[in-house]
Parts: C-alpha cells; sequence; structure tokens
C-alpha cells in the first residue's frame, strides 16, 4: 500500500507527464471503437493545450489483476493520469473496486456524490417504481457509482472533486494522481474539461499557452526530405522542440509539423523549414488539398 504522504506528495506535484488508461471488454471486443476513439482524441488535445505531454495510452480489458497492473504503473511512471470506462452499476464494472485493491484502499459510500446523484438523476422509464427509499436490487446498483476508493488518513476533499456542478458523476482521485472517470464520451470529456481549475496552480505553463504546434504542407515526398529534417531535429531538440513527418497516402501533399511551447522560436524557423521543404504553413492538415497547383 503506498503512504498517504506519498499520495499527497503526487496530488500536489507539478504536472509534466500524463497517462490515459481505457477500460472495457467492449473496447476491445470492437464494440466501442467510437467511445474509445472519442475519449483518447479528447485526451490528447487536451494535453496538448494545457502543455501536458501525454506519453502513454493503453487499452485494457474488465480485468481486475490487468487494471491493478496498469494504474499501479502509470501511477508510479506519470504525474496526471486518467482511466476511462468501468464504472457503472453492472457487474462487469470493476474499475471503482480494482484501483481500490491496487492501493489497498476500501471502497466507501460517498455521501455528498449520493445526495447529489438523488437530487440530479432523472427518473428512468423502465423503473417506474423505483424509490431512493427502499432497499432493492436497483438501489444497490445505482449505490456502486459512488462507493468510491477512500484512504481515511487523508483529506477528503482531496479525493474526490466534482467538477460539473450540473453532474452528479465524481472524480475520485486515487493515490494523488489517478483521476477516475465514465467511459460516456459526453461525460468524460465535460470532466476532464471541468478538472482544469483544480490542475491549473501545477502546470509548467499557468497561463494556459499550452504546446504549440505548426504544420507546414509539402508536395515533397518524405523520402526527399528526411535528410534535411533529421538534421533539423538534432539542431533543435535542446529547444524542447519535435520535428514530425507525416505521409498522407493518396494525397499529393504530405505534412511536416513542429512542436513546441516556444512560440517565439518556432515563429524563428518556420520560414527556413518551408523554403527547404517547399512547402507553406496551413492551419488545418489538409486545407489546401484542392488548391490549383499556381497558388500553392
Amino acid at each position: 500500500m503506498t503512504s498517504a504522504a506519498t499520495a499527497d506528495e503526487r496530488g500536489s506535484r507539478a504536472i509534466h507527464t500524463a497517462a490515459c488508461l481505457v477500460i472495457g471488454d467492449e473496447v476491445l471486443g470492437g464494440k466501442a471503437g467510437l467511445r474509445d476513439n472519442t475519449n483518447s482524441n479528447f485526451m490528447a488535445g487536451w494535453c496538448f493545450n494545457q502543455g501536458i505531454s501525454l506519453k502513454r495510452i493503453e487499452v485494457i480489458q474488465d480485468d481486475e489483476p490487468e487494471i491493478i497492473e496498469a494504474v499501479r504503473r502509470m501511477s508510479e511512471r506519470y504525474d496526471f493520469v486518467v482511466t476511462s470506462g468501468g464504472i457503472g452499476p453492472t457487474h462487469d464494472d470493476i474499475t471503482y473496486k480494482s484501483i481500490a485493491k491496487a492501493f489497498g484502499l476500501p471502497l466507501t459510500l460517498h455521501q455528498e456524490a449520493y445526495a447529489l446523484m438523488r437530487k440530479l438523476s432523472k427518473p428512468h422509464p423502465g423503473q417506474p417504481n423505483f424509490s431512493w427509499d427502499e432497499d432493492s436490487a436497483a438501489l444497490r446498483a445505482k449505490l456502486r457509482m459512488v462507493e468510491l476508493p477512500t484512504d481515511s488518513d487523508r483529506d477528503l476533499e482531496k479525493q474526490v472533486l466534482f467538477p460539473c456542478p450540473d453532474l452528479w458523476v465524481p472524480v475520485s482521485v486515487v493515490n494523488g494522481n489517478v483521476h477516475i472517470l465514465p467511459g460516456v464520451p459526453r461525460l468524460f470529456t465535460s470532466l476532464l474539461d471541468g478538472l482544469k481549475p483544480f490542475i491549473a496552480p501545477r502546470l509548467t505553463d499557468p497561463d494556459g499557452k499550452g504546446t504549440v504546434r505548426v504544420i507546414i504542407s509539402t508536395p515533397l515526398p518524405e523520402s526527399a526530405v528526411a535528410e534535411y529534417l533529421t538534421g533539423l531535429a538534432d539542431r533543435v531538440e535542446s529547444k524542447g522542440v519535435k520535428v514530425g513527418s507525416y505521409p498522407r497516402w493518396g494525397k499529393k501533399r504530405n505534412t511536416v509539423t513542429l512542436v513546441g511551447k516556444d512560440r517565439a522560436f518556432l515563429d524563428a524557423i518556420a520560414p527556413e523549414v518551408v523554403h527547404n521543404v517547399k512547402g507553406r504553413i496551413i492551419t488545418v492538415e489538409g486545407e489546401d488539398d484542392d488548391l490549383p497547383a499556381a497558388e500553392l
């Protein structure tokens, strides 16, 4: 079990790196590709805009040993960890239970989350006789969604966050840096966006400038620009700039990117890159595909 002091330290240190753990048999079974793609893409863009380096995205089954291994490893290696999926009311929603076990914590009914659930949940037409005041299988199933991993030795407010005032769904924070989110895209994206004020003081870019990406469209094949881009990458690495080259199969133009946090430096080197790859700066990949050759 990780000590309370270590968990508190993880929850207060600067955030440089992140990882996302997507949990669900349906994702690996090909039934939730859209959900996985939506949440993963949103997480990547969200981290980019916060200036956080997203190092890893993993997809695993609703399998307790798999969840335990992955969440322990990610919590140890990365500053900010988000999980997606597996916190519903059914038997295969085992994320809370598994993450609690990973860090030796009990599951405890969170009273504030339960009160918000009662207040904000809309009656389901399939449960016309449901009662919050009578014990039933349906009530016990709902309670599974607010029984959270809890360390009694730590401040409860640091372990459970409510990023969206119009949602009863809490974000359980375990071991200081593991944030447990639902897999439903609308909830995942809303809650992740809602976490911004909570983590803003710990970002290395507190002004919210995030990471900058310069996109350059080139008519040249990768083989023609490979030598130049290799040399460029070596030159700018010390400035924290990454150079990317991406072929676009079946298209007339390929893409070169410059990614970093120093906008002035990127603006300074961009003209050189444009010249050497015979390209042009664009805002969205593919925006110049239909332009006549004379305009390129």
